[in-house]
């Protein structure tokens, strides 16, 4: 009985559950909670929380994947390819980003959030598999995207021709949508879409609200203008909060 205790492997400590396994799960965490902390910041519903927990649940899961079924291993009887649980994180992962995406008013929502999902959990494989520097450089990509993409996006769409979908709250019978008309024609700004809204936004007597889709150079100055113009009340841009 001696004998078959000492050949057991240790409870704590044995073949992946050493200190290289516990600094990978640790660098998934703190990766990944970089990148729900800058979902947090920015209002969306998956956060530090949810990130945090995709990038450290793929991490593990892609260590038992190496190390789970050495017990069970036997040369040319038993054999593990790694590789199909680590396709399995992908396939899940893409489950829970689809519940993040929304289409509300006419334009869709969460897809940044979704992919930021994906990404903690790609991460979180890379640190699992012991791939830290793949790990922490994908990290710093995401916050170059986040916060270098946006400007530069808008810095190009002022100067180049571009397109704008927002909804225009004003008030009725006093000709401002002629009035928003001529403004775009003025600055020959094209409209592309137009639709009514049922008042999702203008909820006072003798208002209406209408969705308007526009394109050309310097369009992204268009709320701005159009908010100047007598009798519009609001504008919310659909396009221009980063999902």
């Amino acid at each position: 009985m001696d004998v078959l205790l000492a050949a057991d492997p240790p409870f704590f400590g044995g073949p992946g559950q050493g200190t290289r396994q516990i600094i990978e799960l640790f660098v998934a965490f703190g990766l990944t909670a970089l990148i729900g902390l800058e979902r947090e910041l920015q209002g969306k519903s998956a956060g530090v929380r949810t990130q945090t927990i995709v990038g450290t649940a793929a991490a593990l899961i892609l260590l038992v994947s190496k190390y789970g079924f050495n017990d069970v291993l036997q040369d040319g009887l038993v054999v593990v390819d790694p590789s199909r649980v680590a396709a399995q994180i992908v396939t899940g992962i893409g489950f829970l980003g689809a519940g993040i995406i929304i289409f509300r008013r006419g334009s869709v929502h969460g897809l940044t959030t979704a992919a930021a999902v994906w990404e903690s959990a790609a991460i979180g494989m890379a640190a699992g598999s012991g791939l830290l520097l793949l790990a922490v450089t994908v990290t710093a990509m995401h916050f170059l995207v986040v916060v270098g993409f946006i400007p530069l996006a808008r810095w190009l769409t002022s100067r180049l021709s571009g397109s704008v979908t927002m909804h225009v709250s004003y008030l009725q019978g006093q000709g401002v949508m002629t009035r928003l008309l001529q403004a775009c024609e003025r600055r020959q700004w094209q409209l592309t879409d137009i639709a009514n809204d049922t008042a999702e936004l203008a909820t006072g007597a003798g208002q209406a609200g209408v969705l308007l889709t526009l394109g050309g150079k310097g369009i992204v100055n268009a709320p701005m203008v159009l908010a100047g113009i007598d009798g519009v009340i609001g504008i919310h841009q659909l396009d221009d909060d980063p999902d």
